[in-house]
């Protein structure tokens, strides 16, 4: 079996495009087959679309390929106050992607990080989800789903759940931190921006690190995800519910974000396929063959006629 076509580096060229989101104007980036199924990747914190630079030089021969910086990340608009970063609007911003750059054709949602939790909000509405033919998460819940667990957790009293909920609050250090009002901006202005490459070299392993030119920008403004959604999120979650075909990728190696986390997605979403391999929190990105190749594997299962009778809560083996 031949293996599957990837582009030059030097043939990775983006249409470049601007796109009017919820009250800002997003950097919008198409590359690839314009015959093919249309991907539409959605980045995470502190990213921009460039962190999927490597996946997309993988797919680009196949697919069409369209990706964005999220609103206060990269070249599209920072908006300066904490509500314009709600789970709301980005909902809305990702709404009006599709609807622009792919309006006759569903795309293929996947998104990694805080473009996953931001693309469920997407997923779980009504009116969106027909512009879906399926969703590939990585490494991010739902924050509803979350705060569902938690309360489930707690309700049970056994040491065990206690144990869970209070292992996921240790790897979740940071967003006590992002509360912090001044504190985490100052740390990205003083240097973490020019550390940030290395950190990642050191303590996620990775050998291929991309370098942002807008590092610095993406760190200080991207905080507000976390003040905008967290709180009202796990204390009063909603029921959020969808039928779009869902690949859970789950690393279980993930420093951030547990695999118990998705215990009961199936709830949520009974579409499921789920995927454990062990790799950290940025790995696939950065070596991305490995989920390039499920990509191809989901986005043709749901392009077959088996597609639209997809089992429910298939666990599929990772490497």
């Amino acid at each position: 079996m031949n293996a599957p076509a990837m582009l030059p580096h030097e043939a990775l060229r983006a249409e470049q495009l601007r796109i009017q989101g919820d009250g800002v104007e997003l950097a919008a980036y198409r590359w690839g087959n314009a015959n093919g199924a249309t991907l539409l990747l959605v980045h995470g914190y502190p990213d921009n679309h460039e962190i999927w630079l490597p996946l997309i030089r993988e797919l680009a021969a196949d697919y069409q390929i369209i990706a964005y910086d999220v609103r206060g990340f990269g070249a599209s608009d920072i908006p300066g106050k904490r509500l314009d970063y709600h789970l709301t609007k980005l909902a809305n911003d990702l709404e009006a992607v599709i609807k622009s750059l792919s309006p006759n054709q569903p795309v293929h949602l996947v998104a990694h990080d805080w473009g996953s939790i931001q693309a469920w909000e997407a997923v779980t509405e009504l009116r969106i989800q027909p512009l879906l033919a399926s969703y590939t998460s990585i490494s991010g819940p739902c924050l509803d789903h979350v705060g569902h667990w938690m309360r489930d957790k707690l309700k049970q009293k056994t040491p065990r759940a206690l144990l869970q909920v209070l292992g996921q609050l240790f790897s979740s250090w940071y967003i006590a931190l992002f509360h912090t009002p001044l504190l985490p901006e100052l740390t990205w202005r003083v240097g973490l921006d020019r550390a940030w490459p290395q950190l990642l070299r050191k303590v996620e392993g990775l050998r291929n690190v991309p370098i942002s030119s807008s590092q610095r920008s993406d760190g200080v403004h991207g905080v507000k995800l976390y003040r905008a959604n967290f709180i009202r999120s796990l204390f009063t979650p909603r029921l959020r519910h969808t039928q779009v075909p869902v690949q859970l990728i789950v690393p279980t190696r993930d420093r951030f974000v547990r695999p118990q986390l998705f215990d009961q997605l199936q709830h949520w979403a009974p579409r499921l396929q789920r995927r454990e391999v062990e790799a950290g929190h940025w790995q696939l990105l950065a070596e991305p063959q490995q989920l390039a190749a499920w990509l191809r594997e989901f986005t043709a299962h749901i392009h077959s006629d088996a597609g639209s009778n997809m089992p429910a809560g298939r666990n599929l083996a990772g490497r």
